[in-house]
């Protein structure tokens, strides 16, 4: 502190220090003009001619005088005297918010009343175009009279340009003093003004939840041992959930915490003012909403906290009034992935479990649309959910995390209107694990209680039921569903292996016979073993869980997809694809697997109709969109848009083997060798053994007059089938692309004794126009009972 008593600048004469920030000095002043005491803070002579720190401290004055608010300190004069630059503003009894927590929680209310002065502060500052970018509890003053004033508006930005330079001297003092290029007080910081970009008001929203989580917590949201490591926690870390360490904190408070920490400057509050409706009204469980009252300061020597540090932040609009006053119900739903909050990975099971489990509650409302899971799971890892609603085009989206802590299951689930980006509501669930099914319920439940839906008796029952009442079982479930989701052989084999335990602990549980029958499906599907080996079972599954609950849409369209690719019951099927939509409109699989039945019986309109129908409810299935195109392929012979099809999958999913597969095909319908050829080898190399891309390039050579890499595909898949099953149905295709007809309906007999899962196609795959005229090939096409 340089200037001592009795100096004076201008009318001020300066009286004692208070204070230094890493910007200014302050010092109590008396106005001998109008005999008062006032605050004056003055820059340092190291910052004499600093042209971008005296062009700061400018800016304060302005921006600060340009503010006639209770929350804001007052400014009554700017000046220079001999070379020194002064500010002036009232002087304030009391202490910083900093002081007063100490790492000690304040009570939630307490927290939530300064919570609300400093959003109205904010909003007046935001609607006069200043964003403050330096907000930490340093930079907020208690006075001894309840009043609430944010201080230091040296950061602030203004709507003139931004003042370049070297920041390494800049007026901030952050954590541990370290300072560095980025404007702002670390650990206080946005995640946007950490990478450098510009912060606009919701920065200031993001360093206010910062200032509410430390109030209620008494610990900061982000730490670590240095700078770096904070700036790092606020970029890729989620901050511990308040409840969890402090209790009694009300749902909706935590929620408004929790959205002004979000990552995304998008999914937080839009404005200050909506934030501070939202902290009037934030515990709407605990009690009547929040009024400002006076808070009263420990006694403590004068302050006045022109002070120091900087961080960027932003305000995001919390729609609670456009919640109450919404027009109807919310008809559409996105259900995130559910993050796995606990330390075990082990444990994710139960997170993707519960996220799918709600899901598939939800699906059973006809009048909801609800995006399945295939689809929600390209957001999983936190992606903005906001952002993830708008591409699915829905009116809401849920999010949650999942964590056991001992013999505790914890999930906080947040429910959030899209088009107001409001929050609708927000609770924290806590059973025994022993009892994680209550969990899934209730939060189906309170969805459909949020969301304003009104439902007939048979729908309600459909949201409660309980398949088993079995608490292991049930988790037996989950980790089942875990396992096949993975779509790998090694992960529908655990699988199969879980769903069975689930069985024999509970004998009458439907839903893990309908999991047990989907994963002997997909072994089929895989080839690892015989189809007439591997459907009879996935059709026993599916018929006991049918035995036990009739209405189960997933296993009447299992049983529908066996009758016609094992038993070639084309009747039966159709009849079994249309009770599985009837029973559930929404379930995506049944339209898609309805629209490969119609396919391959060249039914054009109606297997466009079913497709398209499966892609609106789960626009983001990779196998739902491949089959987009395999319906252009084998209904209509529209190559080209086919392949279009089949690169829009690709260039979201580059590793789907399935895509690159069919791109080959549609290719060599196209004479294009070298980009059959292209794809193909793309597929050797993520499957690598497998028999199917093999046969393909081995047919692709024969077309092409190559005969003998043709014949050495053939040699391939000799040697292949001494370690595992190889369907007849490839190595027919090899020798009709060399031309040999004879060898070619060997092996199609072959394939037709076998159930070979492809041998349904022959009817619809063009390559296969050089056998129509054979007799032989309408005897095959009679012993597959094609309908006529």
């Amino acid at each position: 502190m340089t200037l001592p008593a009795g100096t004076r600048l201008g009318p001020y004469e300066i009286l004692s220090p208070l204070g230094e920030g890493g910007m200014g000095e302050v010092y109590r002043a008396r106005d001998t003009r109008l005999a008062r005491e006032v605050a004056v803070k003055v820059l340092p002579d190291r910052f004499a001619s600093d042209s971008l720190a005296l062009t700061r401290f400018e800016r304060e004055a302005r921006a600060i005088a340009a503010l006639a608010h209770p929350n804001i300190l007052d400014v009554h004069d700017f000046g220079s005297e001999r070379g020194i630059s002064y500010l002036v503003t009232e002087l304030l009894e009391g202490e910083t918010l900093s002081s007063r927590l100490s790492g000690v929680p304040l009570p939630w209310r307490t927290a939530c009343e300064i919570g609300l002065a400093i959003a109205e502060g904010l909003a007046f500052a935001h609607e006069h175009g200043i964003v403050h970018r330096d907000l930490k509890p340093g930079n907020v003053f208690l006075t001894f009279d309840g009043r609430v004033k944010i201080l230091d508006f040296g950061l602030a930005r203004l709507d003139a340009p931004e003042p370049t330079g070297n920041l390494e001297s800049s007026p901030t003092t952050p954590v541990a003093t370290e300072t560095g290029a980025l404007m702002g007080t670390v650990g206080y910081m946005s995640p946007e003004q950490t990478r450098g970009k510009k912060a606009d008001a919701r920065s200031d929203i993001f360093s206010l939840g910062c200032i509410l989580y430390e109030m209620v917590t008494g610990r900061r949201a982000f730490a670590g041992g240095s700078a770096a490591e904070i700036l790092a926690a606020i970029l890729r870390e989620e901050p511990t959930d308040p409840s969890d360490l402090v209790q009694g904190i009300p749902g909706h408070f935590r929620l408004v915490i929790m959205r002004c920490l979000s990552k995304y400057p998008e999914s937080r509050f839009q404005s200050a003012r909506d934030l501070a409706f939202a902290l009037k009204v934030s515990d709407t469980e605990a009690g009547p909403a929040v009024a400002a009252r006076p808070l009263r300061a420990r006694p403590t020597r004068a302050l006045l906290l022109a002070g120091a540090g900087s961080i960027v932040a932003a305000l995001v609009a919390f729609g609670i009034y456009a919640w109450v006053h919404r027009p109807g119900p919310i008809d559409s739903l996105a259900v995130l992935p559910f993050t796995n909050g606990s330390s075990d990975p082990n444990a994710e099971y139960l997170s993707a479990g519960i996220t799918e489990s709600v899901i598939n509650s939800l699906l059973q409302l006809p009048r909801l649309r609800v995006i399945p899971r295939a689809s929600v799971y390209q957001y999983k890892g936190g992606q903005d959910p906001l952002k993830a609603g708008r591409e699915f085009g829905v009116r809401a989206v849920l999010t949650g995390k999942v964590s056991l802590i001992g013999d505790s299951l914890v999930v906080q689930a947040e429910l959030t209107d899209v088009k107001s980006a409001s929050a609708l509501w927000g609770k924290r669930f806590q059973e025994q694990l022993s009892d994680a099914f209550t969990v899934q319920e209730s939060i189906a439940q309170e969805i459909v209680k949020s969301l304003r839906l009104k439902l007939s008796g048979e729908e309600e029952q459909l949201l409660t039921r309980r398949y088993t009442q079995d608490a292991e079982a049930y988790e037996l479930y989950l980790k089942g569903r875990f396992y096949w989701n993975k779509r790998t052989p090694e992960g529908i084999a655990k699988s199969i292996e879980v769903f069975e335990q689930a069985i024999a602990r509970d004998p009458n549980y439907a839903l893990a016979y309908a999991g047990l029958a989907n994963s002997y499906v997909l072994v089929a599907f895989y080839g690892a073993l015989p189809p007439k080996d591997i459907l009879p079972k996935a059709r026993e599954a599916a018929r006991r869980a049918l035995e036990i609950d009739e209405r189960l849409a997933e296993a009447h369209a299992v049983v529908a997809d066996v009758e016609y690719l094992f038993d070639w019951d084309w009747e039966k099927a159709e009849r079994g694809f249309r009770r599985a939509i009837e029973l559930n409109p929404n379930y995506p699989t049944a339209h898609q697997w309805y629209a490969n039945y119609l396919a391959v019986l060249l039914r054009t309109k109606e297997a466009c109709a079913e497709i398209t129908r499966a892609q609106e409810l789960d626009p983001l299935d990779p196998v739902i969109s491949m089959d987009v195109g395999l319906t252009c392929y084998h209904a209509s012979g529209d190559y080209e848009k086919a392949i279009s099809q089949y690169r829009k999958v690709i260039e979201l999913h580059p590793d789907f083997p399935l895509a690159h597969f069919y791109l080959a095909l549609a290719h060599i319908r196209k004479n294009d060798l070298p980009g059959a050829v292209r794809e193909l080898e793309t597929v050797k190399r993520l499957e690598p053994g497998e028999p199917d891309p093999i046969a393909l390039l081995g047919y692709a050579f024969g077309m092409s007059g190559r005969r003998r890499e043709a014949e050495q595909a053939l040699a391939e898949l000799r040697e292949i089938s001494k370690r595992r099953y190889v369907s007849s149905f490839p190595v027919a295709f090899i020798y009709l692309g060399l031309g040999d007809r004879d060898r070619a309906f060997e092996w199609l007999e072959k394939a037709v004794a076998e159930r070979a899962g492809r041998i349904v196609y022959l009817k619809a795959e063009r390559a296969f126009d050089p056998l129509r005229s054979d007799p032989r090939f309408e005897v095959l096409l009679r012993r597959l009972n094609f309908p006529n």
